[in-house]
This record gives C-alpha cells, sequence and structure tokens, in this order.
C-alpha cells in the first residue's frame, strides 16, 4: 500500500480495512453503513480506503453486485486500480475481518475516529485565529461556536453534489406534499388567507415584515408566534423593543381575549381569571422561546438560534425566528454608512435562515415617505428604511396598513390589509385580516355581516 500514516491525527487502520473487508464478503452491510451509521468515503483516514469504499458506493448506486471482482473493475474504470496497489490490495482486505457480522461497530468506529479529526481541525484553525487576531473576539466565539456544532453533526465536509441527487430529493418531497393534499408546505403563520398565497413561510427564507409606527406590526408577529408555537411548531423571538414581561401580557391577553390595558392595570374581573389561567397553561405547554436582549446584534442570535435549534433536533428543530425589529440590533465592525449597517444585518439573518434551513421574520420600519404622499398611503417597496439591500435579501416582503390609521372616517374599521409586495416563489397581492386594537390582536377576516 502506498500510503504513509502519520500517527499524529486519530485514525484506526484496521477497523477501515474490516469496514471494506466486511461489505466485500457480504454486500448487505453497506446499506446499514450507509444509512445507519452514516459513513461516506471522506470518513477514510487512508486514501485508497477512500477509494474503495467509494467504488462500493457507485456500485451500490447503480444497483450492481459488490464484490472483490466488481469493485476492482470499479476502481480500474476510475483511473484509481494502480494507484491503491492493484487488485490484490482488494483481495486481501477479505482476509481482515474479524466478524462480518460486526460491520456496523467497525464502521462506528471509523466514523469516530473522523469525527476526532475534524475536532481536531477545527480546534487548531480556532487557535489559529486567536494567535493572529482574525476577527473581534466576539466573532471568533461564534466562528468557534459554530465550528464545535458543525463537528458535532457531521456538517463541515458538506461536498458539492451532482443535480441528479438534488432532483431525486426534491421530486420525493414534492411527491410527498401531493399526497397530503395540504395547502401548506412551511410553518403555518395561523392566518388561513396569508397561508393560502404563501404555502406557510418556507424554510430558508428571509421574511420582511414592515409597517409605519403603531399599525400593530409587533402584535401581528406575536400573533404569528402563538399560533405556529400552538400549532406544535417551536418558535424562537427575539424582542429588542419590549421586555418578557410586555410580551407575555401579549399573549395571555390575545390568548384569553382580555383587553391589554385591563391586565396591565388590574382591572379584570375575578371571574375571568380563569379563562386566563387556562390561557396560560396552554401557551406554557407550547414550544415558544422568548429573549429580551436589548442590546444584540446577528452573531448573538445565530448563536442562540443554532444552540436551541439542536437541542429541539428530537422535535426536528426551529419552526420560526422572529425578531422585533431589524433597525434596533447592533451591527459588527467599523460600518460608517447606515445603508450598510442594515445590510450587513439583513445578509446575516438571511444566512441564518439558509444555514439552519428555519424561516426568519425580521420586523422592519418604513421610511416617512408614506406619509409624505398624498393620497394613497399604501406602502410599497421604496418605502422600505435603508431600502436597498432589504429588499434584496428578502424572499418575502409584507407590508401592513390600516386605513382607518389615516382617515378616522374610514368605512373599514377594525380591518388591516396585509400587502405582500414581494414574493420570490409565489404570488404578490393583497389580504384582509381583522384587527382588534384592544388587545391588541389580529385574526382572519371575517365581512360584517358574519361578524359576531
Amino acid at each position: 500500500m502506498s500510503a504513509t500514516i502519520s500517527n499524529s491525527a486519530p485514525h484506526n487502520v484496521t477497523a477501515e480495512k474490516s469496514v471494506l473487508g466486511a461489505v466485500l464478503l457480504d454486500e448487505q452491510h453497506l446499506h446499514a453503513l450507509l444509512v445507519d451509521v452514516q459513513l461516506r468515503p471522506d470518513h477514510f483516514y487512508v486514501r485508497e480506503h477512500a477509494d474503495v469504499f467509494q467504488a462500493m458506493c457507485e456500485l451500490y448506486e447503480a444497483d450492481q453486485k459488490i464484490d472483490h471482482l466488481t469493485v476492482a473493475e470499479q476502481l480500474r474504470r476510475n483511473n484509481r486500480l494502480d494507484e491503491i496497489g492493484g487488485p490484490g490490495m482488494v483481495e486481501e482486505l477479505v482476509a481482515w475481518v474479524p466478524a462480518t457480522g460486526h460491520a456496523r461497530e467497525y464502521g462506528r468506529i471509523v466514523h469516530e475516529q473522523a469525527q476526532m479529526r475534524a475536532l481536531l481541525d477545527a480546534t487548531r484553525e480556532i487557535q489559529a485565529g486567536v494567535i493572529g487576531r482574525a476577527a473581534s473576539p466576539r466573532e471568533l466565539v461564534e466562528q468557534a461556536e459554530r465550528a464545535m456544532l458543525e463537528v458535532a453533526h457531521d456538517e463541515r465536509q458538506k461536498a458539492i453534489r451532482p443535480i441528479s441527487e438534488v432532483l431525486d430529493e426534491e421530486t420525493d418531497r414534492l411527491h410527498h406534499r401531493s399526497n397530503q393534499k395540504s395547502p401548506l408546505t412551511g410553518t403555518p403563520s395561523g392566518f388561513n388567507d396569508l397561508d393560502n398565497i404563501t404555502g406557510g413561510f418556507q424554510a430558508g427564507n428571509l421574511i420582511v415584515l414592515a409597517a409605519r409606527p403603531s399599525m400593530g406590526k409587533s402584535a401581528l408577529v406575536c400573533n404569528i408566534a402563538e399560533n405556529a408555537a400552538l400549532a406544535g411548531f417551536p418558535v424562537a423571538l427575539y424582542s429588542l423593543e419590549m421586555s418578557e414581561s410586555e410580551l407575555a401580557q401579549r399573549f395571555v391577553a390575545s390568548q384569553a381575549k382580555v383587553p391589554g390595558e385591563d391586565l396591565r392595570r388590574g382591572r379584570v374581573a375575578e371571574s375571568r381569571w380563569p379563562k386566563i389561567l387556562e390561557a396560560s397553561g396552554r401557551l406554557s405547554d407550547a414550544p415558544l422561546y422568548v429573549d429580551d436582549s436589548s442590546d444584540t446584534g446577528v452573531l448573538e442570535i445565530r448563536a442562540k438560534s443554532r444552540r436551541l435549534h439542536h437541542q429541539l433536533e428530537s422535535r426536528g428543530g426551529l419552526g420560526l425566528i422572529i425578531i422585533d425589529y431589524l433597525q434596533l440590533m447592533r451591527h459588527e465592525g467599523r460600518v460608517e454608512s447606515r445603508v450598510e449597517q442594515v445590510g450587513q444585518v439583513s445578509r446575516g439573518l438571511k444566512s441564518l435562515a439558509r444555514e439552519l434551513g428555519v424561516p426568519v421574520i425580521a420586523l422592519s420600519q418604513l421610511s416617512r415617505n408614506v406619509e409624505q404622499r398624498a393620497g394613497d398611503k399604501k406602502p410599497i417597496l421604496s418605502d422600505l428604511r435603508e431600502s436597498g439591500a432589504i429588499e434584496q435579501d428578502a424572499d418575502l416582503v409584507m407590508f401592513i396598513y390600516r386605513e382607518e390609521y389615516y382617515n378616522r372616517e374610514s368605512t373599514r374599521p377594525g380591518e388591516a390589509d396585509i400587502i405582500i409586495a414581494k414574493h420570490r416563489n409565489g404570488p404578490v397581492g393583497e389580504i384582509t385580516l381583522t384587527f382588534q386594537s384592544q388587545y391588541p390582536k389580529f385574526m382572519n377576516y371575517a365581512p360584517p355581516q358574519f361578524a359576531p
């Protein structure tokens, strides 16, 4: 064998040979190694062993027999047979197997040794970053935490993939959705008309919800958070504006349908408390997590979300992340331009959505241009404050518009338009919700003749 083995990195050559030999003796072991152990060619320390396992995987994908002859032939087609030492090297592997029935255990040893090497590499990278002062301490801590989690979940070697693999997975997913006969493909908002347009908030998407002050944007995301959590989707809500106490009051008022002002001032009749306690108990059982840190940035939110996402792995991870609101987040570095600062934050939130595969809703302010326009004051994309980067990064942009806010004589009291101004993967348009300002709470729209 041509490889020179270094003793500096964790490895177990005997386990690697035993895995390969066991598959050569009984090809049925390969399925368990790929599915249960999730063994990959790059987990093998010896290059020649990785080549042999790669050849086995290719034969498995092509639904062909696997033995020392077919593997040697596949290696020849890959121009690797001579490099590994010829057909004799493949035949020799069979002699290394202590017991073929233990193939899965041998595979786990190989996988664990690969994980140890990845951990060693990650610590070296962290050490080099610290010694070289490659970034600020906060950024280095975030990078170190991400590296450790990637090692723990074996994500450091995400290889470039052929489109055939991606298409196979995606068509299976789409077929499953078709069989479900459900319009929802993402995390539900709890509002029927909105979910019909979006199909729910999609994994990996950045959703921007913007409105002028007092339009109810914080109320709407609180309603979305409680709706999603009560439907079983874990939600992380980062509120840079409201305290935990204020959030709790809003959730209870919304669920118990008790005016928020009465709850805050202690003017709730004793007869209403059973309903409040019932609502509180219902919310307590929901997977809803809140953070009211006022001085926070993308790095902290990414670190906290990443930890929570992996803690909730048994439930499928987080279903939704909400930030209230984008312009209050701390930027990193010495960026002077406010537009660049907001752009840095929006790009960071988009990266978070992609990294965790979770929809992220970020609230945003609108500029005063809305108020200064004569006539129609419905928001448009150019009204987004520091709009360039936000509009570019967002997959979905929604605005809240309430006519009665600008016109006290409006014929549409208690109605709110949700304007979908950008939708990267679907239609744009408007829907109407009912807004009950006393709670405050948004609800599915009921025309006046059907309203209670």
